[in-house]
């Protein structure tokens, strides 16, 4: 087993490891304490995952955004902690870019060093088609039951790590195994998407490629994928840092904030709030403020 640290004075801005993996971007990690998701940091606790066959574990002791990270893997981590955890983005310009409007500025200053991630593209689509009309502790629990069921199981020092399951490997699994882990109405969705990305009808991957908003059509044909979800994919695993998920809290914020980027449609609407919010960093700036919503730390 190798480890090393990624020196936070290294990273602009810094990064705060709890927000980045704990505010609805990715259920594709677990914590080593089992307690991910349920709102209390551990900063002793380790969080794992496996990508691409590499099962990796990080925390941050300090527990702060400026704070060093260390890490542990099968080979030297570094290269694919910095992609998953975005680690090369100056977070600093990108809160400098940010539109002067006062809850998205109180959302940044709030949760100081909130990275986006960027997770595998397969994992992501299936997490976020998991994720209708559910909280995020429970679409973790989902995603991390799909991983032990179906996944393949890593050694890291003592420590066991699921990784999450390959297109073939879930989509040989039946509608009715899928029920049997809870996913419900979303069992069908889920084993229909994976077999299409086993068979190579359709690969996520392949909207990194395309214009904006051709990537979010290509996404929906996808059974179980529409506009929103899409723009999930879009924003945490394929780069599109302009996508605007309007998910329950960004609604909100409209109803409330921004009342005038209603134009009655996914479409109009996205295309008014992702200008309102920052254009090219809108998507850092949605991360921010539906964090900022749902943890209830917005002044009132």
């Amino acid at each position: 087993m190798e480890t090393g640290t990624i020196p936070g004075e290294e990273l602009v801005g810094g990064i705060d490891l709890y927000r980045t993996l704990e505010s609805g971007q990715s259920y594709c990690w677990t914590r080593s304490d089992g307690a991910m998701y349920t709102d209390q940091p551990a900063p002793e606790a380790w969080y794992r995952t496996v990508v691409e066959g590499i099962p990796v574990a990080v925390r941050q002791p300090a527990g702060v955004a400026s704070g060093d990270l260390e890490w542990r893997s099968t080979t030297d981590a570094v290269p694919l902690l910095r992609r998953l955890l975005r680690l090369d983005d100056d977070l600093e310009a990108i809160a400098d870019d940010a539109p002067p409007e006062p809850l998205i500025q109180e959302a940044y200053t709030a949760h100081d060093g909130m990275r986006l991630v960027e997770d595998p593209p397969f994992n992501c689509l299936i997490s976020f088609i998991c994720s209708a009309q559910m909280r995020v502790g429970r679409i973790h629990g989902m995603v991390s039951q799909l991983a032990r069921t179906y996944g393949d199981t890593y050694t890291l020092g003592e420590a066991e790590i699921n990784a999450f399951p390959t297109p073939d490997q879930l989509a040989a699994a039946t509608e009715a195994d899928l029920r049997e882990l809870s996913l419900g109405y979303r069992a069908p969705y889920v084993q229909r998407t994976a077999e299409m990305v086993a068979e190579g009808e359709a690969h996520p991957e392949d909207a990194r490629d395309l214009e904006y908003e051709a990537a979010r059509e290509y996404l929906t044909q996808f059974v179980g994928v529409g506009d929103k979800v899409a723009d999930c994919v879009l924003l945490f695993s394929l780069g599109f840092d302009e996508a605007v998920p309007l998910d329950t809290w960004i609604q909100t914020a409209i109803a409330e904030y921004f009342p005038d980027c209603d134009n009655g449609n996914y479409a109009e609407t996205s295309r008014a709030i992702r200008s309102r919010l920052g254009g090219r960093y809108a998507g850092y700036a949605q991360t921010y403020v539906f964090h900022h919503l749902r943890t209830g730390a917005v002044d009132t």
